[in-house]
């Protein structure tokens, strides 16, 4: 399942992992996809080879990510079907002008960019002021916004709601690991983990509104920021990266955060 040994395993072992993954039976799978339980029983045994067709259209039902569905067209012989460009390619200027101006749009509320990894791609001011003062070892490229946050030396000492925002964190980044299955993000994950933590309190769950918008409540000095986290992710992309680059914006949940945020991009 993990794109780095897509290419040196059978296509069918690939597709049997993602459909397990996605606790589905063969019977399952072949209803959904409307193909018959014989030929998908073939296709993960090894004794029939998919077309690229075929591929793609098990891919969607098993939602995999585009980077594995490309691993899975490879493994199977085909070209990949979906680009995977960096954010400075020149195809993707329209996509770079489009992001820069949300960021800047935001200002004077917090806004920045993110990739697969959550390595910072962009920021606007207002994100960096807010992370002024960290530790090089943190703020060294590239830039994991995760593990600036929770790291015992980054921003998590100044995080009055550490707690709740953690579980928050953490519980999106399970998400990813398991629609994934990356091993990157599976090791991202355990580091996060091992960070002291203060207790959660009883009963706690994040919840669906939760995932909405999540609050922060950030020590800055002689004042403490609420704001609520909001995510943004592309609909339908094409593109591997644009599939996974996410907008990470915090807004103020109170006049006195929105005052603040003022005066400090005025100063």
């Amino acid at each position: 399942m993990q794109s780095t040994a897509s290419a040196t395993r059978p296509v069918g072992d690939l597709l049997r992992e993602w459909r397990r993954h996605r606790r589905l039976s063969q019977l399952e799978l072949a209803t959904e996809a409307e193909i018959s339980t014989r030929h998908l029983s073939f296709v993960e045994s090894g004794r029939a080879m998919p077309s690229r067709d075929m591929i793609l259209h098990l891919a969607e039902y098993l939602d995999i990510p585009l980077r594995e569905r490309n691993a899975l067209l490879v493994a199977a012989g085909f070209a990949p079907v979906y680009a995977e460009r960096a954010l400075d390619d020149p195809a993707l200027d329209a996509v770079r002008h489009t992001i820069e101006l949300l960021l800047r749009g935001m200002e004077p509320y917090p806004a920045l960019a993110v990739d697969r990894y959550w390595h910072l791609v962009t920021a606007n001011r207002a994100a960096a002021r807010l992370m002024a003062g960290l530790p090089e070892t943190l703020t060294k490229s590239p830039v994991n916004v995760l593990r600036a946050s929770l790291h015992p030396t980054g921003l998590a000492p100044r995080i009055r709601n550490l707690a709740q925002w953690r579980a928050h964190l953490l519980e999106r980044l399970r998400h990813q690991v398991d629609a994934s299955q990356d091993p990157q993000l599976m090791a991202l994950l355990r580091e996060l983990q091992s960070y002291p933590a203060p207790p959660l309190e009883d009963g706690y769950a994040v919840g669906a509104a939760g995932r909405i918008a999540v609050p922060m409540e950030l020590d800055v000095g002689d004042a403490v920021l609420s704001m609520l986290s909001t995510t943004t992710v592309f609909g339908t992309p094409t593109d591997v990266m644009l599939q996974e680059l996410a907008i990470e914006a915090f807004v103020p949940a109170d006049e006195a955060t929105a005052t603040w945020l003022r005066r400090a991009a005025e100063a």
